[in-house]
């Protein structure tokens, strides 16, 4: 297979997960954010809305949000992790990462900080 197909089909597989990001990004763009792409991510952030995400920035799919734009460039290769995690695991990523959080929780732990997919992040991010 070429390397164009085998991009196609991670954009295909990770689909769903977009499709929940691009809706996301839909309705920041209409409330005044700003996208760009950037090596095939949709990059949405800053606008009247964003600094109330209760988040500094997330993925869904090939869809990356964040509150401002310092916060896109921090946090850019954490969350080119999640996409490459979002390609991998396609339509189950959003329950395993749900369910792995959860699972941490459960033993006692920290839901987000030990929920390996954001120990992977994490990681490679800062390995790079």
């Amino acid at each position: 297979m070429t390397r164009g197909g085998v991009v196609a089909l991670r954009y295909l597989w990770a689909a769903p997960c977009t499709a929940v990001g691009g809706v996301a990004a839909a309705v920041l763009l209409l409330c005044g954010a700003h996208a760009r792409w950037v090596r095939g991510v949709l990059e949405v952030s800053g606008g009247a809305v964003t600094h109330r995400l209760p988040f500094d920035a997330i993925t869904l799919g090939h869809v990356v949000l964040a509150r401002t734009p310092r916060a896109m460039r921090r946090l850019r290769r954490h969350e080119r992790v999640h996409v490459k995690q979002c390609e991998r695991w396609g339509p189950a990523f959003f329950a395993a990462y749900l369910l792995a959080g959860a699972w941490q929780w459960l033993r006692g732990r920290r839901a987000y900080w030990d929920n390996p997919f954001e120990v992977e992040a994490r990681r490679e991010s800062a390995g790079r």
